[in-house]
Order: structure tokens, then C-alpha cells, then sequence
């Protein structure tokens, strides 16, 4: 049970940890000018992978049709 206690203590220490220098980089990344270089990436990789599904989609339906 000991080692339990241990063990969530430590999870809850490193993800605080963790949470504190991604908002660290965030801000630095936002100060840089640098945060709208992400997200323009992610929404492209986001955009090519939902332009993808809808290809995938309606070549499935043709086959499906034939």
C-alpha cells in the first residue's frame, strides 16, 4: 500500500513539474513569435490528414458501389 502512495506522489509531482515548463515554453515559444509556426504545422497536418479520410472515403464507396 506503501509503495502505492509512493508511486501516485511521484506521478502527481512529475506531471506538475512537467505542466509548469510546457506553460514555461509556451510563453517563451508566444513572446518568440514562434507559437503561430505550431500551430500553422498542426492545422496543416490535420488538414492532409482529414483530406486523406475523405479520399479513403469516397474511393471505399466506389468500390463498395461496384
Amino acid at each position: 500500500m506503501k509503495k502505492i502512495a509512493i508511486s501516485t506522489m511521484f506521478l502527481v509531482l512529475a506531471t506538475a513539474s512537467s505542466a509548469l515548463a510546457q506553460t514555461e515554453m509556451a510563453d517563451v515559444m508566444r513572446a518568440n513569435g514562434k507559437i503561430y509556426v505550431v500551430v500553422v504545422v498542426l492545422a496543416t497536418i490535420f488538414a492532409g490528414i482529414f483530406t486523406y479520410l475523405v479520399y479513403l472515403d469516397r474511393k471505399i464507396s466506389k468500390m463498395e458501389k461496384e
